[in-house]
């Protein structure tokens, strides 16, 4: 995008504009608070346009202003380059939800942008800001959008949290994925962000299905695809005697898959001992063993088809390594050798998953 440094007539100017403005929308809200407290955002839009308009007149921006709304970002439109995008509460309070970071619709020509917001709960109160300067973090609907809060002090809004200027962000091809790892550092044990795959996926285009359902009615196949999933992504699941072992994969499962199970423990933890071949001898492992090897061919279709990074963050480890059933095999062996009940070294559960995954 190229950015032309040349405005006319100068930010400063257009400041001045929007300080008139909103000195002239508070005089006549001061007389009309029914009035504006009963306006929805369309026709708000077309009262700050009048205002605008009017106190355009004898300065540089006069009979220069557009009134776009919904058809373009931001709402209106100022000698092409500066731009009013307008926001409004029904509540007495300066915060409200705006705009989608996505900034699909954005007018290209605009370079600088205020945001002009309503508060239409009584007492009724306009004040004007530059955009970047009261936008405090991140709500999600069908799209991440920004809150607004016009009360921000200078270095607490959500480009100074992430270290990241607004129009570094705005510009960039994919601006959800800085904002999803900065929510994601801030996350606590058993949390995790809907709206947000991994970061070797598409971060928020990869949409989980639209219909929730319940783990009971699933059919056979579906909860034993699911099951292998767990196995593959979420080897935690096979740590004995853990109240966490099933938080991250039970969040997983209802995020990304859109399943709810109220006993995931049924579906690892059925215990036991089976037997099964090994090294020419017959030996008994516990029955959470017997069925990874069980499935283990779609186990290893699952992590060979799964990115690096996803396997990284799913696997809590810095790096994939090249053998990457090696890798997981060392992860499992790990866990079950915190079983005391085992009968077996971790060297043998090592072994024994090397053995059947050629690793």
């Amino acid at each position: 995008m190229i950015i032309s440094d040349n405005s006319k007539p100068s930010l400063s100017e257009f400041a001045m504009l929007m300080k008139k403005t909103d000195a002239l929308l508070n005089r006549e809200a001061a007389g009309k608070q029914d009035y504006y407290s009963k306006r929805n955002s369309s026709l708000l839009e077309e009262d700050v346009y009048d205002a605008l308009c009017r106190s355009a007149v004898g300065t540089p921006f006069d009979r220069s202003i557009i009134l776009v709304s919904g058809a373009s970002f931001p709402d209106i439109v100022a000698k092409k380059y500066y731009g009013v995008e307008v926001k409004s509460t029904i509540k007495n309070q300066w915060k409200s939800i705006g705009s989608s970071i996505l900034e699909s619709t954005r007018d290209q020509n605009v370079e600088r942008i205020y945001l002009t917001f309503g508060k239409l709960g009584k007492p009724v109160a306009f004040r004007s800001r530059p955009y970047e300067q009261c936008l405090s973090g991140i709500s999600v609907t069908h799209y991440p959008r920004y809150q607004i809060d016009m009360e921000l002090s200078k270095g607490e809004t959500i480009f100074d949290k992430m270290g990241i200027a607004y129009d570094d962000l705005r510009k960039m091809d994919n601006p959800v994925a800085p904002v999803s790892k900065y929510y994601k550092s801030k996350l606590k044990e058993g949390e995790t962000l809907w709206w947000a795959t991994g970061e070797g996926e598409d971060s928020f285009e990869k949409a989980s299905p639209p219909i929730l359902r319940i783990w009971t009615s699933l059919s056979v196949e579906q909860k034993n695809y699911y099951t292998v999933q767990g196995y593959a992504l979420f080897p935690e699941v096979l740590i004995p005697n853990s109240t966490t072992k099933y938080q991250r994969y039970a969040l997983w499962l209802a995020k990304n898959c859109s399943v709810l199970n109220t006993n995931i423990r049924d579906q690892f933890s059925a215990g036991g001992r089976k037997e099964i071949r090994y090294n020419g001898k017959t030996i008994r492992v516990p029955a959470t063993l017997y069925r990874v090897l069980k499935n283990k061919d779609r186990i290893e279709e699952t992590i060979l088809a799964t990115s690096a990074s996803a396997l990284a963050e799913y696997w809590q480890v810095k790096a994939i390594s090249d053998n990457r059933m090696n890798q997981w095999c060392r992860i499992v062996s790990m866990y079950f050798s915190k079983d005391e009940d085992i009968g077996i070294s971790l060297y043998g559960v090592y072994s024994i998953l090397c053995d059947a995954f050629q690793c």
